[in-house]
């Protein structure tokens, strides 16, 4: 079935007033005065704070000879409030300036956990929390060797420390469904790889001469 819904205004229905950094570190916080159209007629005029965070990059490493998955545990300052702060993830970086996505998942793959990657497609890209972020996740697939993903990992200087975990691809969807993975990008990506799985594997028998 065709799509049929499509957004009633655009960017053009969205006048920026006043456009303050009230913090510039790290990370850049920006508050926001503006109008924008209403559904019912007229405008209406706000004011918000914005996280100013850019591009991203998340990549689903998959292994289709071991039907595995590398993933990388990290601690995450936004998850002090959960059960523990030690997220499973995706490997993900932010673009730098003149980078492609593809750019950014093969640099940052071998940051995080040490592999060289293969057959890069595009999965999605959205925008995890847009009500107080401008971040866009640009999600890819790549295909790794999970052989040779193992360690500790992570730049010292960014203060990074980051291990690498080799699962089971129905172990991985197991820890979605559980709850045991909780952070966005890693739910969206494995839960296309369980929708698209069969297909990739088919592809990469067919493309081994096996089938």
């Amino acid at each position: 079935m065709a799509p049929t819904w499509s957004p009633a205004f655009d960017r053009r229905d969205v006048e920026i007033e006043q456009d303050l950094t009230v913090f510039d570190g790290y990370f850049k916080m920006h508050r926001l005065t503006l109008r924008h159209r209403r559904f019912a007629g007229g405008e209406v005029r706000i004011t918000r704070e914005l996280f100013r965070r850019g591009q991203a990059v998340c990549v689903l490493l998959y292994d289709p000879d071991a039907d595995s998955l590398v993933l990388i545990e990290q601690f995450r300052v936004g998850a002090l409030d959960a059960p523990s702060p030690w997220l499973l993830e995706l490997v993900a970086g932010i673009v730098e300036e003149g980078e492609s996505a593809e750019d950014v998942a093969g640099r940052e793959s071998l940051e995080e956990a040490g592999v060289a990657i293969h057959d890069i497609r595009p999965v999605t890209r959205f925008v995890p929390s847009p009500g107080a972020c401008d971040e866009w996740i640009e999600l890819l697939y790549a295909r790794v060797d999970s052989r040779q993903a193992d360690g500790i990992h992570g730049l010292p200087d960014e203060g990074e420390d980051i291990k690498v975990h080799v699962l089971p691809a129905a172990e991985a969807f197991a820890l979605v469904r559980t709850g045991r993975i909780c952070n966005g990008p890693t739910i969206i990506g494995l839960q296309w790889l369980e929708l698209n799985r069969a297909r990739l594997l088919d592809e990469w028998r067919a493309a081994q001469g096996d089938v």
